[in-house]
């Protein structure tokens, strides 16, 4: 084969490898994504779509899901074995819930339904290149730049995504709600990037490591001979951040005494560094981020109301990694790459993860979230002396046992049970009531009650 033929063709274009059985289908999507500015291969089936690969080297696979011989899944299976890092695209005109969960799992990048809108794959497509490294065709730079750092796919993640970037339009103060690890200092770089300010300076201050004694001298500065060791003078962290961004990280960690001062210097717009009788002018936009709840804190005196009213003008939730399992496999791979580019020959060759070390990472419960992933990865990646990680590093690094799932069924009756003993207790034993609030009619209740083997008559009262 003449390699340098091939380096030509497969330069740093977005190469597609789209394959469908449907030759009438497989030449529209062609001619759609080719319109769309990318290198596109077709293949008739998934077959013919592996003796494609070593030559065309995609970036992205979009497969249909039902063909004849090998289906969409197989298919995907088949890659993701000789290349875990491979983003493939699941078309399907029978697609499910369960099913979309189960790829997601497995590592399918997208799960699309058809009919989909005609800009939808492309948009799919233009993420999973994002996650490759390589730019969609005609993206201009602030487009593929102000989410920077930030992958997933993810329904709630792009929700939130487009939320915030409606957000970044206006100089609204934005409160970034979520638990530790979750990202949220990236959230705020991501609305700054996609506001008007994006090429101003972004300040972020870590209310928590900051000693009390230094907080007014840290944000307003201080001039020369203010206080003792003041040497010379300083800007301070808020007049550094003019006319762009300011992130208060745990902004409830910081010093009642000074939060008074602080709303005072947002209400008037301008700071009055520690020993000058002169107030500067400042203009920025305030974001603020927090793993507390604010609301407990003011009821217990230990926030102030006013600096919360001010602050709490949008507030946006970061959901935990809890919550977005589907990006687990993403990130993984994400990190891995990152990882691997960083510490470069010291490690060995790894490519990917076993499947059964995906799996414990999918179901693994993530108290620390994206950062907690982040260190597993990395410790996997140090350690591994394998091209695909084994399912024991995984364990290992995670030093705990995996969270559990149960069958669908035993959850269902576990609720089942647990829902006729709040209603029999909450109504004592009364089963017309029960049944009226259940929205059941009696026989139906009953049966229900005799399968979880409940009297009703333990229930009531003397």
């Amino acid at each position: 084969m003449n390699t340098d033929a091939l380096a030509t063709r497969n330069g740093d274009e977005a190469r597609i490898l789209v394959v469908d059985d449907d030759v009438r289908l497989l030449r529209l999507l062609a001619i759609r994504l080719r319109r769309a500015g990318f290198d596109i291969e077709s293949a008739e089936s998934a077959r013919q779509a592996l003796a494609v690969l070593p030559r065309f080297r995609p970036h992205v696979v979009v497969t249909d899901m039902r063909m004849s011989g090998m289906d969409g899944m197989a298919l995907f299976n088949t890659i993701h074995a000789q290349q875990p890092t491979l983003p493939v695209i699941i078309l399907t005109a029978h697609g499910t819930i369960p099913d979309a969960v189960d790829a997601a799992q497995r590592g399918v990048f997208a799960y699309l339904t058809k009919p989909f809108e005609a800009d939808a794959l492309t948009q799919v497509i233009t993420r999973a290149l994002k996650v490759t490294g390589v730019s969609a065709p005609g993206a201009p730079t602030h487009e593929s730049t102000w989410r920077e750092g930030i992958v997933t796919r993810s329904p709630a993640m792009e929700a939130l995504l487009a939320q915030a970037r409606r957000v970044a339009q206006s100089d609204s103060s934005v409160l970034l709600q979520g638990e530790s690890g979750t990202g949220k200092e990236l959230m705020a770089r991501a609305i700054h990037m996609a506001s008007r300010r994006a090429e101003k300076p972004f300040i972020a201050v870590n209310c928590t490591a900051i000693p009390e004694a230094l907080f007014e001298s840290e944000l307003f500065g201080h001039r020369k001979g203010s206080f003792t060791g003041a040497t010379e003078s300083r800007t301070g962290l808020v007049q550094s951040a003019h006319e762009g961004t300011l992130l208060f990280d745990e902004i409830g960690d910081m010093p009642m005494q000074f939060q008074a001062k602080l709303l005072r210097t947002l209400q008037e717009r301008e700071v009055r560094p520690v020993g000058s009788s002169e107030a500067t002018p400042v203009d920025v936009r305030v974001i603020s981020a927090t793993h507390q709840d604010l609301e407990s804190l003011v009821r217990e005196r230990r926030f102030r109301e006013d600096l919360f009213y001010r602050l709490n003008v949008v507030r946006l939730e970061i959901p935990s990694l809890a919550q977005r399992r589907e990006d687990i496999p993403l990130l993984a791979s994400h990190f891995l790459q990152a990882i691997r580019s960083r510490l470069g020959e010291v490690v060995v060759e790894v490519s990917g993860f076993s499947h059964d070390a995906l799996e414990l990472l999918v179901s693994a419960p993530w108290p620390g979230n994206v950062r907690q992933l982040r260190n597993v990865v990395e410790q996997c990646v140090v350690l591994a002396t394998t091209p695909l990680i084994p399912a024991g590093l995984v364990q290992n690094a995670l030093r705990d046992k995996p969270r559990e799932f149960l069958p669908f069924a035993r959850a269902r009756d576990n609720f089942e049970f647990d829902y006729l003993v709040n209603l029999l207790q909450m109504t004592q034993g009364n089963v017309a009531q029960a049944a009226r609030l259940a929205e059941r009619n009696r026989s139906e209740f009953y049966k229900l009650l005799r399968k979880h083997q409940l009297e009703p008559q333990a229930f009531r009262r003397e």
